[in-house]
């Protein structure tokens, strides 16, 4: 990694420029020399072609390229890394208006897309998966299960919901807590914030998942998941967290928040009672909250035919496209949502 001490130029430099910024911003220095490594490859790449390109005027087809050049000789898990490293550097470099655009954002919902359409995986029908949750008896966990199937949730983002993340029309029993204020004249609705992140504090109250989306997202609560919920929070232990965390154990951690690796189990416990889970296999073969996120994406892009709505409830969309969502939140998401959403009870 390179020592001088002179500010790198934007025009002449912008890697350097990045990989100096990212230290201001306090970031490890083996985390620069990760982007390091990956940024000027990336550069050595552009310069090497017949007609060589700088960094700054690199085009979605030269970093589709890129991404294709690797793979072959790195893991799927390496490619995506590098590529997530290239989308990062071009999404700062366009927030900071040294770059015009950001030649990565297509790439990565191509890939996002690839890897969500995985044919390998097991395929389950909806008849048998209403078998399934129609097996899950016990308030909390049937919850957990239907807000992960209705709402295509990561795991880590069901277990950062707090009580003020949900706006119920009619609330049944649940803490006096207001919900907040993104969600005011959106009933019926969950909250999912982009800003929770493991080992940091949210609400009053440290967290042990991270939330990765790129943006908030507002997702519609259909009758169904209403229902489970209010029957869930008629029984929800008390807590002495002053985040009021929606989801608690009702096992030895008794009213503390549910980390990712109970919602794991949870739902590996079900699976393997429904012979959907086995040691050893992979996420081709077993059913993982994960699982539930695929389903949910697949399920309903077939039903609706709109991909934009479905990657807003996803959290998988630019920031441009979610805006466009957000605003269009009372009417396109949740009119599409309703009529298209499937019957899980």
């Amino acid at each position: 990694m390179s020592t001088d001490t002179a500010t790198p130029d934007a025009d002449s430099d912008p890697v350097g420029y990045f990989l100096d910024d990212i230290r201001y911003h306090g970031k490890s220095d083996r985390t620069r020399a990760s982007y390091e490594r990956v940024l000027r490859d990336f550069e050595s790449y552009l310069a090497d072609g017949r007609q060589p390109v700088p960094v700054q005027e690199a085009s979605h087809r030269d970093c589709m390229a890129y991404v294709h050049s690797l793979r072959g000789n790195a893991e799927e898990s390496t490619v995506a890394t590098y590529a997530s490293y290239l989308h990062r550097f071009f999404a700062y470099m366009t927030q900071v208006g040294v770059f015009e655009s950001n030649p990565m954002t297509l790439v990565m919902e191509e890939m996002d897309e690839s890897i969500n359409t995985d044919p390998t995986r097991r395929e389950i029908d909806l008849r048998s998966m209403r078998a399934f949750v129609d097996s899950v008896s016990h308030p909390l966990e049937r919850a957990i299960v239907v807000t992960l199937l209705k709402t295509g949730m990561r795991a880590g983002e069901l277990c950062n919901l707090d009580i003020r993340d949900l706006n119920l029309e009619t609330p049944g029993p649940r803490p006096e807590i207001p919900v907040r204020a993104g969600l005011d004249g959106r009933p019926d609705s969950l909250f999912v914030a982009a800003d929770p992140a493991r080992g940091e504090a949210c609400n009053g109250e440290e967290r042990t998942a991270s939330n990765k989306r790129k943006r908030e997202t507002t997702i519609p609560v259909d009758t169904e998941l209403g229902s489970v919920l209010r029957r869930w929070l008629a029984i929800r232990p008390d807590t002495q967290s002053p985040a009021a965390p929606l989801f608690v154990s009702t096992s030895d951690s008794w009213g503390d928040r549910l980390t990712p690796n109970m919602v794991h189990h949870i739902v590996e416990s079900h699976a393997r009672e429904f012979g959907w889970y086995t040691d050893g296999g992979g996420a081709e073969e077993n059913v993982t909250p994960h699982y539930f996120r695929h389903f949910f994406t697949t399920h309903l892009r077939d039903r609706t035919g709109d991909r934009g709505v479905v990657k807003y409830l996803r959290g998988d969309v630019a920031q441009d496209v979610i805006d466009t969502y957000t605003h269009e939140w009372g009417t396109r998401v949740r009119d599409v949502y309703e009529a298209e959403i499937y019957s899980l009870l």
